[in-house]
Protein backbone atom coordinates (compact mmCIF):
# COMPACT_ATOMS: atom_id res chain seq x y z
CA UNK A 1 0.00 0.00 0.00
CA UNK A 2 2.44 2.38 1.02
CA UNK A 3 4.75 1.33 -2.95
CA UNK A 4 1.35 2.40 -4.08
CA UNK A 5 0.87 6.07 -2.67
CA UNK A 6 4.77 6.98 -3.09
CA UNK A 7 4.09 5.86 -7.13
CA UNK A 8 1.25 8.30 -7.11
CA UNK A 9 3.02 10.92 -4.88
CA UNK A 10 5.94 10.49 -7.44
CA UNK A 11 3.99 11.11 -10.67
CA UNK A 12 2.36 14.40 -8.93
CA UNK A 13 5.57 15.84 -8.13
CA UNK A 14 7.80 15.07 -11.13
CA UNK A 15 4.62 16.36 -13.32
CA UNK A 16 4.92 19.67 -10.86
CA UNK A 17 8.29 20.09 -11.55
CA UNK A 18 8.36 19.84 -15.42
CA UNK A 19 5.57 22.43 -15.20
CA UNK A 20 7.09 24.27 -12.96
CA UNK A 21 10.35 24.55 -15.42
CA UNK A 22 8.14 25.26 -18.08
CA UNK A 23 6.65 27.62 -16.16
CA UNK A 24 9.56 29.83 -15.51
CA UNK A 25 11.05 29.28 -19.24
CA UNK A 26 8.29 30.50 -20.66
CA UNK A 27 7.92 33.85 -17.96
CA UNK A 28 11.71 34.48 -18.13
CA UNK A 29 13.29 37.67 -18.81
CA UNK A 30 14.94 37.87 -21.75
CA UNK A 31 17.45 40.46 -20.50
CA UNK A 32 18.19 37.81 -17.36
CA UNK A 33 21.74 36.30 -17.76
CA UNK A 34 21.70 32.45 -18.62
CA UNK A 35 23.42 31.70 -15.00
CA UNK A 36 20.44 33.02 -13.70
CA UNK A 37 18.10 31.33 -15.43
CA UNK A 38 19.35 27.99 -15.12
CA UNK A 39 19.75 28.90 -11.15
CA UNK A 40 15.79 29.39 -11.13
CA UNK A 41 15.33 26.24 -13.27
CA UNK A 42 17.42 23.82 -11.21
CA UNK A 43 14.73 23.84 -8.54
CA UNK A 44 12.57 22.38 -10.58
CA UNK A 45 14.43 20.12 -11.98
CA UNK A 46 15.54 18.79 -8.82
CA UNK A 47 11.56 17.91 -8.20
CA UNK A 48 11.37 16.65 -11.40
CA UNK A 49 14.11 13.81 -11.20
CA UNK A 50 13.11 13.22 -7.80
CA UNK A 51 10.00 12.59 -8.70
CA UNK A 52 10.85 10.35 -11.57
CA UNK A 53 13.51 8.66 -9.57
CA UNK A 54 10.73 7.86 -6.26
CA UNK A 55 8.18 6.53 -9.36
CA UNK A 56 10.76 4.42 -11.24
CA UNK A 57 12.01 2.42 -8.01
CA UNK A 58 8.01 2.11 -6.67
CA UNK A 59 6.99 0.73 -9.74
CA UNK A 60 9.46 -1.87 -9.88
CA UNK A 61 8.84 -2.63 -6.12
CA UNK A 62 5.64 -3.14 -7.54
CA UNK A 63 5.41 -5.02 -9.60
CA UNK A 64 8.88 -7.25 -9.27
CA UNK A 65 8.44 -7.08 -5.23
CA UNK A 66 11.07 -6.20 -2.73
CA UNK A 67 14.57 -6.83 -2.88
CA UNK A 68 15.68 -8.67 -0.08
CA UNK A 69 18.73 -7.51 1.20
CA UNK A 70 21.18 -10.86 1.84
CA UNK A 71 24.71 -11.06 3.21
CA UNK A 72 27.30 -9.20 1.16
CA UNK A 73 30.50 -11.96 0.77
CA UNK A 74 33.74 -10.84 -0.87
CA UNK A 75 36.56 -13.05 -1.34
CA UNK A 76 39.83 -12.13 -1.62
CA UNK A 77 40.75 -15.02 -3.82
CA UNK A 78 38.02 -15.52 -7.06
CA UNK A 79 35.98 -18.05 -7.32
CA UNK A 80 37.05 -21.67 -8.86
CA UNK A 81 35.24 -23.00 -12.22
CA UNK A 82 36.15 -26.20 -13.92
CA UNK A 83 36.82 -24.77 -17.65
CA UNK A 84 37.45 -27.82 -20.05
CA UNK A 85 38.66 -30.28 -17.98
CA UNK A 86 40.68 -27.69 -16.06
CA UNK A 87 40.01 -26.03 -12.48
CA UNK A 88 40.46 -22.04 -13.11
CA UNK A 89 39.89 -18.97 -11.09
CA UNK A 90 36.80 -16.72 -13.22
CA UNK A 91 39.37 -13.71 -13.16
CA UNK A 92 41.59 -16.15 -15.73
CA UNK A 93 39.16 -16.56 -18.03
CA UNK A 94 37.50 -12.62 -17.95
CA UNK A 95 41.38 -11.83 -18.88
CA UNK A 96 41.55 -14.57 -21.38
CA UNK A 97 38.29 -12.71 -22.62
CA UNK A 98 39.58 -9.32 -22.31
CA UNK A 99 42.98 -10.38 -24.70
CA UNK A 100 40.84 -12.24 -27.19
CA UNK A 101 38.80 -8.91 -27.55
CA UNK A 102 42.03 -6.88 -27.68
CA UNK A 103 43.54 -9.25 -30.31
CA UNK A 104 40.71 -8.79 -32.10
CA UNK A 105 40.56 -5.03 -32.71
CA UNK A 106 44.09 -5.45 -33.24
CA UNK A 107 43.83 -7.90 -35.99
CA UNK A 108 40.66 -5.44 -37.41
CA UNK A 109 42.78 -2.35 -37.09
CA UNK A 110 45.53 -4.56 -39.07
CA UNK A 111 43.30 -5.21 -41.89
CA UNK A 112 41.70 -1.77 -42.01
CA UNK A 113 43.00 1.01 -41.38
CA UNK A 114 47.16 -0.09 -41.03
CA UNK A 115 46.74 -1.73 -44.51
CA UNK A 116 45.71 1.72 -45.96
CA UNK A 117 48.02 4.05 -44.67
CA UNK A 118 47.80 7.98 -46.28
CA UNK A 119 50.53 10.19 -46.18
CA UNK A 120 48.05 12.20 -45.07
CA UNK A 121 46.42 10.88 -42.20
CA UNK A 122 42.50 11.50 -41.35
CA UNK A 123 39.77 10.05 -39.40
CA UNK A 124 40.51 7.06 -37.29
CA UNK A 125 44.23 6.90 -38.65
CA UNK A 126 44.87 10.22 -37.54
CA UNK A 127 43.84 9.44 -33.83
CA UNK A 128 45.86 6.18 -34.02
CA UNK A 129 48.85 8.24 -35.07
CA UNK A 130 48.20 11.27 -32.48
CA UNK A 131 47.70 8.78 -29.84
CA UNK A 132 50.55 6.77 -29.95
CA UNK A 133 52.81 9.88 -30.52
CA UNK A 134 51.66 11.12 -27.34
CA UNK A 135 52.69 7.47 -25.60
CA UNK A 136 55.72 7.79 -27.16
CA UNK A 137 56.91 11.23 -25.88
CA UNK A 138 55.90 10.04 -22.67
CA UNK A 139 57.42 7.09 -21.90
CA UNK A 140 60.76 8.96 -23.63
CA UNK A 141 60.07 11.82 -21.10
CA UNK A 142 59.84 9.07 -18.25
CA UNK A 143 62.64 6.51 -19.41
CA UNK A 144 65.48 8.19 -21.41
CA UNK A 145 66.57 7.12 -24.32
CA UNK A 146 64.66 3.66 -24.18
CA UNK A 147 60.64 5.09 -24.27
CA UNK A 148 60.96 3.80 -27.98
CA UNK A 149 61.14 0.03 -27.10
CA UNK A 150 58.99 0.36 -24.05
CA UNK A 151 56.05 2.31 -25.36
CA UNK A 152 54.49 -0.69 -27.12
CA UNK A 153 54.32 -3.02 -23.74
CA UNK A 154 52.78 0.20 -21.34
CA UNK A 155 50.37 0.72 -24.39
CA UNK A 156 49.15 -2.65 -24.29
CA UNK A 157 49.50 -3.27 -20.22
CA UNK A 158 47.10 -0.03 -20.12
CA UNK A 159 44.40 -1.23 -22.55
CA UNK A 160 44.89 -5.01 -21.14
CA UNK A 161 43.98 -3.20 -17.47
CA UNK A 162 41.33 -0.17 -18.50
CA UNK A 163 39.54 -3.33 -20.62
CA UNK A 164 39.62 -5.58 -17.55
CA UNK A 165 37.94 -3.28 -15.46
CA UNK A 166 35.18 -2.56 -18.21
CA UNK A 167 34.42 -5.92 -17.63
CA UNK A 168 33.19 -4.67 -14.13
CA UNK A 169 30.81 -2.73 -16.00
CA UNK A 170 28.92 -6.42 -17.15
CA UNK A 171 28.71 -7.72 -13.92
CA UNK A 172 32.01 -9.91 -13.82
CA UNK A 173 34.70 -9.37 -11.50
CA UNK A 174 37.63 -7.55 -13.28
CA UNK A 175 40.79 -9.60 -13.40
CA UNK A 176 43.06 -7.17 -11.97
CA UNK A 177 41.03 -7.85 -8.68
CA UNK A 178 43.39 -11.10 -8.65
CA UNK A 179 46.72 -11.02 -6.51
CA UNK A 180 48.12 -13.46 -9.22
CA UNK A 181 47.42 -11.28 -12.21
CA UNK A 182 48.72 -7.77 -10.58
CA UNK A 183 51.85 -10.00 -9.24
CA UNK A 184 52.45 -11.52 -12.77
CA UNK A 185 52.50 -7.93 -14.57
CA UNK A 186 54.79 -6.26 -11.81
CA UNK A 187 56.99 -9.83 -12.43
CA UNK A 188 57.11 -8.83 -15.87
CA UNK A 189 58.10 -4.72 -14.82
CA UNK A 190 60.88 -6.03 -12.34
CA UNK A 191 62.56 -8.54 -15.29
CA UNK A 192 62.36 -5.31 -17.47
CA UNK A 193 64.11 -2.93 -14.81
CA UNK A 194 67.04 -5.52 -14.81
CA UNK A 195 67.23 -6.71 -18.39
CA UNK A 196 67.04 -2.75 -19.35
CA UNK A 197 69.65 -1.81 -16.54
CA UNK A 198 72.30 -4.89 -17.18
CA UNK A 199 72.37 -3.79 -21.31
CA UNK A 200 72.97 -0.53 -20.27
CA UNK A 201 75.36 -0.65 -17.81
CA UNK A 202 76.42 -4.41 -18.13
CA UNK A 203 76.10 -7.10 -15.36
CA UNK A 204 78.95 -5.72 -13.56
CA UNK A 205 77.54 -2.21 -13.29
CA UNK A 206 74.25 -2.85 -12.60
CA UNK A 207 75.77 -4.66 -9.52
CA UNK A 208 78.02 -1.49 -8.98
CA UNK A 209 74.98 0.57 -9.56
CA UNK A 210 73.28 -1.24 -6.51
CA UNK A 211 76.14 -0.82 -4.10
CA UNK A 212 76.87 3.20 -4.71
CA UNK A 213 76.97 5.69 -3.53
CA UNK A 214 78.45 3.34 -0.69
CA UNK A 215 78.88 -0.85 -0.60
CA UNK A 216 76.98 -0.50 2.80
CA UNK A 217 73.71 -0.12 0.84
CA UNK A 218 74.45 -3.09 -1.36
CA UNK A 219 71.89 -5.07 0.75
CA UNK A 220 69.44 -2.65 1.31
CA UNK A 221 69.10 -2.27 -2.01
CA UNK A 222 69.19 -5.12 -3.20
CA UNK A 223 65.67 -6.14 -1.05
CA UNK A 224 64.76 -2.90 -2.27
CA UNK A 225 64.54 -4.04 -5.56
CA UNK A 226 63.16 -7.41 -4.43
CA UNK A 227 60.33 -5.59 -3.26
CA UNK A 228 59.45 -3.65 -5.84
CA UNK A 229 56.93 -6.42 -7.67
CA UNK A 230 55.57 -6.84 -4.27
CA UNK A 231 55.01 -2.86 -4.44
CA UNK A 232 53.34 -2.56 -7.53
CA UNK A 233 51.58 -6.23 -7.19
CA UNK A 234 49.64 -4.89 -3.84
CA UNK A 235 49.15 -1.64 -4.89
CA UNK A 236 47.14 -2.27 -7.95
CA UNK A 237 45.44 -5.39 -6.26
CA UNK A 238 44.51 -3.76 -3.13
CA UNK A 239 42.70 0.05 -5.15
CA UNK A 240 41.10 -2.62 -7.83
CA UNK A 241 39.57 -4.83 -5.38
CA UNK A 242 38.43 -1.92 -3.10
CA UNK A 243 36.79 0.10 -6.13
CA UNK A 244 34.82 -3.79 -6.76
CA UNK A 245 33.54 -4.00 -2.58
CA UNK A 246 32.39 -0.21 -3.30
CA UNK A 247 30.58 -1.33 -6.04
CA UNK A 248 29.07 -4.61 -4.36
CA UNK A 249 28.43 -2.58 -1.37
CA UNK A 250 26.49 0.44 -3.42
CA UNK A 251 24.15 -2.41 -5.59
CA UNK A 252 23.71 -4.32 -2.34
CA UNK A 253 22.52 -1.68 -0.35
CA UNK A 254 20.06 0.48 -2.57
CA UNK A 255 18.71 -2.95 -3.66
CA UNK A 256 15.88 -1.85 -5.76
CA UNK A 257 16.70 1.82 -5.63
CA UNK A 258 20.00 0.96 -7.83
CA UNK A 259 18.77 2.93 -10.38
CA UNK A 260 21.19 5.28 -11.79
CA UNK A 261 22.85 5.85 -9.23
CA UNK A 262 25.57 2.75 -9.39
CA UNK A 263 25.89 3.93 -13.41
CA UNK A 264 26.96 7.21 -11.65
CA UNK A 265 29.30 5.63 -9.12
CA UNK A 266 30.42 3.23 -11.66
CA UNK A 267 31.55 6.01 -13.67
CA UNK A 268 34.22 6.56 -11.72
CA UNK A 269 35.20 3.07 -10.20
CA UNK A 270 34.81 1.20 -13.03
CA UNK A 271 36.15 3.87 -16.13
CA UNK A 272 38.03 6.69 -14.30
CA UNK A 273 39.47 4.94 -11.09
CA UNK A 274 41.04 1.91 -13.72
CA UNK A 275 42.91 4.66 -15.87
CA UNK A 276 44.10 6.29 -12.82
CA UNK A 277 45.59 2.89 -11.96
CA UNK A 278 46.98 1.93 -15.49
CA UNK A 279 48.62 5.31 -15.77
CA UNK A 280 49.96 4.93 -12.15
CA UNK A 281 51.29 1.77 -13.15
CA UNK A 282 53.01 2.66 -16.05
CA UNK A 283 54.61 5.19 -14.91
CA UNK A 284 56.09 3.63 -11.51
CA UNK A 285 57.15 1.14 -14.41
CA UNK A 286 59.26 3.63 -16.48
CA UNK A 287 60.49 5.36 -13.17
CA UNK A 288 61.65 2.27 -12.01
CA UNK A 289 63.36 0.88 -15.38
CA UNK A 290 64.95 5.28 -15.71
CA UNK A 291 66.37 4.55 -12.44
CA UNK A 292 68.12 1.38 -13.46
CA UNK A 293 69.58 2.73 -16.71
CA UNK A 294 70.96 6.10 -15.16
Amino acid sequence: MLDRILLVAAAVAAAAGFLWRRRITARADPDMTAKKRKRQRTPATMLTLIGLYVFATRLINIVFGVHESGKLEVSIWPERVDFLGFKLTTTVIYSWCAMILLIALAIVLRLTVLRRLREQPRGLQNAIELAMEKILSYADSQAHGSGEFLASYIFAVALFLVSCAFLELFGLRTPASDIMLTFALALITFVLINAYGIRKKGLGGRIKSLASPTPVVFIIRVVTDLAIPVSMASRLFGNMLGGMIVMDLVYSSLGNNAIGLPSVVGLYFNIFHPLIQAFIFVTLTLTFINEAIE
